[in-house]
């Protein structure tokens, strides 16, 4: 089969490369997959990069997400689940068997069974960010008849987060940078949606609401004084990304607000809290309430151009079109 695979970590055009490797085979309890579409995330492009190290056993096929069908099973699992479409999650978090591959194989509790009317495409985009969105929004209780700030709707993780906020019935705030983003934001179902780039923030937002319950945060160190402004007794600043300067911690002022800070990375996230995550993500899919980003497409030989486009922030969602 071909399959990317990295030796070493370093830049994507130097260590990622298209080979044939022999198609794996299940094991107890697992499944394999056709792959359709393999779901690019920073994550990904990190873990290659080097930003979040890990040892590589003799090669690593990236990418936790994707799609596909399953055409083989392990000992103990259910034959009847051959031919099923699926969605497929965090499949290189403990394996060198990522999605960037014509097959991968995973725990049967991996690939999850895809709707009628979910899109392969769709499922392939789920995975790390609506698993890291419902960890964000959920880790510290519902949600029904409250409000919820979205750092940055427009991107995968912000784009689940409105979804499954208004799926289980909260009030939907969000910043965004641009015009696309914003049409983007809205149509995720967002309530309030105001540029970050434009004056008096935080008024518009208080004209709306005098607090939030739950901030999903994607840049703590630029966004803390807002967060603040915007938290009352109870709320929760949970914060999923660390791709800038460490903030400096106004403890203070935290402590005035009564707020509290959780940190989220799926790798450390119990299992079972992480299938509940699962479970809940796809009850949502089932109810129609998760729908597509705008879908950047690159052929598996382009594997090093598509975590380029990631890592330079593409709107939208990057997926190689392995099928």
């Amino acid at each position: 089969m071909k399959a990317v695979v990295y030796e070493r970590q370093g830049p994507a055009k130097e260590v990622l490369k298209v080979v044939d490797l022999p198609r794996p085979e299940p094991g107890p309890g697992e499944v394999r997959v056709r792959v359709s579409f393999s779901g690019i995330n920073p994550t990904d492009w990190k873990s290659r990069g080097g930003a979040t190290p890990r040892p590589v056993d003799e090669f690593q096929v990236p990418h936790h997400d994707g799609s596909g069908v399953i055409d083989a099973v392990g000992p103990g699992v259910d034959e009847g689940r051959i031919g099923q479409r699926v969605w497929l999650w965090m499949a290189a978090a403990t394996s060198r068997w990522g999605t960037a591959a014509e097959w991968t194989v995973v725990s049967e509790q991996q690939a999850v069974e895809l709707p009628k009317g979910a899109s392969l495409e769709l499922g392939a985009s789920l995975g790390v960010p609506a698993l890291t969105a419902h960890r964000c929004l959920f880790a510290d209780g519902d949600l029904a008849g409250r409000t919820v700030l979205v750092a940055g709707g427009a991107g995968a993780v912000g784009h689940f987060a409105i979804e499954l906020a208004k799926y289980r019935e909260a009030r939907v705030v969000t910043t965004v940078s641009g015009a696309e983003k914003a049409d983007l934001a809205r149509a995720a179902g967002a309530d309030l949606v105001v540029n970050y780039r434009e004056p008096d923030v935080l008024e518009r937002i208080r004209a709306y609401t005098e607090w939030v319950d739950r901030v999903v945060e994607v840049n703590l160190a630029v966004n803390l004084a807002l967060d603040l402004g915007l938290s009352g007794p109870g709320t929760v600043v949970a914060v999923y990304a660390a791709d800038t300067a460490d903030p400096e911690l106004p403890v203070r002022a935290c402590m005035s607000a009564n707020v509290v800070l959780r940190f989220v990375l799926l790798y450390g996230v119990p299992v079972a809290e992480l299938l509940l995550g699962v479970r809940e993500v796809a009850a949502a899919l089932e109810a129609g309430a998760l729908t597509e980003l705008p879908v950047h497409r690159f052929r598996l030989e382009e594997c090093a151009a598509a975590q380029e486009a990631v890592q330079a922030g593409a709107v939208g969602k990057v997926l190689l079109d392995v099928g």
